[in-house]
């Protein structure tokens, strides 16, 4: 295996979120699940948007969120994802340039716009997302370059790409492609209702194609339809090479192999927003592990990651993660 160009390449939707205070109410009558991600129309995406208070608008999208935190950490990343030629697309291009990201996936210039995710924030901090993918179902195959795929020590690939059918081919050359050059993959089951709609598939992915598995507990419970966390952590046992398993307030569980790292969470000072906990986490730790940190302080760095995430509005770093988790890491 040659010398890396990244550290991570991350495939995924590329979406500006629409951020904005909801009440309890407002998902109710909506008919919304709450802490789910539900796929709309261009229409409904209008309808609601026209319901909702003052927004913040700022780029996001899972795997965009976790190379955006790897690049904040120090970390060299890439991110393949679909936008259009319109002004949000600039946005989202412009923003993942600015903070150090290699993003050069062409523009559609026709068909739907860049794609938007409105994310309804409850005062309990738990998070409610409406996505219209938009311009992402034109991710295909031809936007994989098997050449920046073989240059990273790891593909990042979020589960939500399984929904649109030409994405999920993109992922699958992806995948294959790092595999070839001696690389690893990696998967973020990314929501439970995802692995619902796609169980049978994601644990073929999980036991023949991904490398490093990264799912909470409630995603990996429903992955393996069981009852209780333990049981999906036996499940997910030598299903891949390394699964790291989310549980909030009670931190992280690594498993590889024979080995279990049980990881305290960080200290949070106020719970904000859990927008892109899971995608912060997933940086930090594909950051530790990419630059040769053992499994638990990988996690630890996640977990640092993580706990700043969400004392915040918004999915992407709100001050210098390499700067945090050095500092964390002295004490």
């Amino acid at each position: 295996m040659g010398a890396s160009r990244f550290d991570v390449i991350g495939i995924g939707n590329a979406i500006v979120d629409i951020l904005v205070h909801a009440d309890d109410d407002l998902l109710v009558s909506e008919g919304m699940t709450k802490g789910a991600m539900t796929l709309i129309d261009a229409d409904e995406a209008q309808r609601i948007y026209e319901k909702i208070d003052a927004a913040i608008e700022c780029s996001g999208g899972s795997a965009a969120n976790t190379i955006a935190g790897l690049a904040s950490l120090g970390g060299a990343g890439a991110f393949v994802g679909k936008v259009h030629d319109d002004q949000l697309g600039k946005v989202f291009g412009h923003d993942m340039r600015a903070i150090g990201v290699y993003f050069d996936t062409p523009p559609t210039e026709s068909g739907p716009p860049t794609a938007t995710s409105m994310v309804l924030v409850t005062p309990d901090a738990q998070r409610t997302m409406q996505t219209f993918l938009g311009a992402c179902v034109n991710l295909g195959p031809d936007d994989i370059d098997l050449e920046l795929i073989a240059g990273a020590q790891v593909t990042y690939l979020e589960g939500y790409l399984w929904d649109p059918p030409a994405a999920k081919e993109a992922f699958l050359k992806a995948a294959d492609g790092a595999h070839q050059a001696g690389r690893k993959v990696s998967l973020s089951l990314s929501d439970p209702f995802c692995v619902d709609r796609h169980r049978d598939d994601f644990l073929d992915l999980a036991e023949h194609h991904v490398d490093i598995l990264f799912a909470n507990e409630e995603e990996i419970m429903s992955l393996y339809q069981v009852e209780n966390f333990d049981d999906a952590l036996q499940a997910v046992r030598g299903h891949c090479d390394i699964a790291a398993l989310t549980r909030g307030e009670k931190g992280s569980v690594i498993v590889s192999g024979d080995e279990v790292h049980v990881v305290d969470a960080e200290a949070v000072g106020a719970l904000v927003d859990t927008t892109g906990a899971g995608d912060a986490y997933a940086a930090g730790f594909l950051f530790g592990l990419t630059s040769g940190r053992d499994l638990f302080t990988s996690a630890r760095i996640g977990g640092i990651c993580a706990a700043e995430c969400i004392s915040h509005m918004g999915a992407r770093p709100d001050v210098s993660f390499k700067d945090l988790v050095e500092e964390k890491l002295r004490k």
